[in-house]
């Protein structure tokens, strides 16, 4: 059996050898990528930092100073939910680091001719600016992993801790306001042939596995209105339908006028366990991994609500193409940057960098708009600002190579 030290020994021995593979693999690399690469490094760390303290005392910082200063939040756990949000403010700084890095490292290149060295024995615009490219595209990696494995629950955490610290209790309540809808045809209808609501599901909060306080409205039948209210609402897997219980239905008759109520204690309404599904997802897409917005699309197409369904496909895009503005901002910062004879410093860069990406997510917002509305097809309104981003990037390129 191995004891410590033999542990320790070979442990040893295993981080040399990635240790010299590493070395091995990073000699591989052109002389003038490694060059241009460590340029790079240090404006990137910059801008993370930089921007991820902006983002983050705005964003977080100066909400948790008020609640510690006015509802008592002990300090440690104020800082505890400030590292649990800070994943959520580094993907959002990582673009906007890898144009600030690549804008500052090219401009200051240029700037001191040595990329005009560079170009006197032949090398190309395009391929000295391919080590930023390759940069931004490992960037664009990190940035979909921390978006889609690390963000998530690493917000809900922090949720979860300030509202206990808060004194109010979460721990086994896995909604609010859950409002399930379900489309469909209703047969005998004078429009039976087109898809209208059916019926509205509402519940306060998903407490124990239990719905609490639900109004559950039906529009199944021609000329009938129904309302079902109880205190709980239980779904029966067996059964493949809900049991409400200690409520009351409420049956309207359209053309005879007549009003029915009877109270119950315990009443079986055969439908779907959508509304389980829909409580137990984030309510913001953006807190979602891709699973579960895909899980959550799959609720929304069953129940039939085309309008939320096409909002969550256009997010399911975003989640993808929100990553590649790495490499956009860095085509275009690295573009910029090369330019002949080109100086930035950093004070200028940052503020370049600010303007572009504000330029950039106007852009994206509109599109995204679009999406939703219906105006566009979602893959086309998540990729369009990508798409503008890189054509751009390409005529900077094309710009500076000449």
């Amino acid at each position: 059996m191995m004891n410590s030290s033999d542990f320790r020994s070979f442990f040893r021995q295993v981080l040399q050898r990635i240790q010299g593979l590493g070395q091995r693999l990073w000699q591989r690399i052109p002389l003038m990528d490694r060059w241009l690469v460590a340029e790079l490094v240090a404006p990137l760390l910059f801008g993370v930092a930089a921007f991820t303290a902006v983002t983050l005392s705005v964003g977080v910082v100066f909400e948790l100073v008020r609640k510690v200063a006015e509802a008592g939040l002990p300090l440690d756990v104020a800082l505890k939910v400030l590292l649990l949000k800070l994943p959520g403010f580094l993907v959002l700084s990582f673009p906007m680091a890898t144009l600030m890095a690549t804008l500052l490292a090219y401009s200051r290149l240029s700037g001191g001719s040595e990329l005009t060295a560079l170009r006197s024995i032949g090398v190309s615009t395009a391929r000295f600016v391919l080590p930023a490219l390759v940069l931004a595209g490992l960037m664009s990696g990190l940035t979909f992993v921390f978006n889609d494995a690390i963000v998530p629950p690493s917000n809900r955490a922090g949720y979860v801790t300030l509202q206990k610290a808060l004194g109010r209790s979460i721990d086994s309540e896995k909604g609010e306001n859950i409002i399930y809808p379900r489309y469909g045809k209703v047969a005998g209808a004078v429009d039976s042939e087109k898809e209208r609501l059916v019926q509205l599901f509402y519940a306060r909060n998903y407490f124990n596995g239990a719905m609490i306080d639900v109004t559950l409205l039906d529009f199944s039948r021609p000329n009938y209105r129904q309302m079902l209210k109880a205190k709980q609402a239980r779904y029966d897997q067996k059964r493949g339908s809900w049991e409400f219980l200690d409520g009351s239905i409420i049956t309207i008759a359209e053309n005879s006028g007549m009003n029915t109520t009877a109270d119950f204690l315990s009443y079986f309404y055969p439908l779907d366990g959508g509304p389980i599904d829909l409580a137990d997802l984030p309510k913001d897409a953006n807190n979602m991994t891709v699973a579960q917005a895909r899980e959550g699309l799959r609720i929304l197409d069953q129940a039939g609500d085309r309008k939320e369904a096409r909002k969550l496909r256009v997010r399911i895009q975003e989640k993808f193409s929100f990553p590649a503005i790495c490499l956009v901002f860095g085509l275009i910062g690295a573009s910029l940057g090369a330019r002949p004879n080109g100086r930035t410093s950093r004070s200028q860069g940052f503020g370049i960098s600010v303007l572009l990406i504000f330029l950039y997510y106007l852009l994206a917002f509109v599109f995204s708009s679009l999406g939703v509305k219906g105006t566009l097809i979602p893959f086309v309104s998540a990729w369009s600002p990508v798409a503008i981003g890189l054509v751009g990037g390409l005529w900077l390129l094309r710009d500076a190579s000449r």
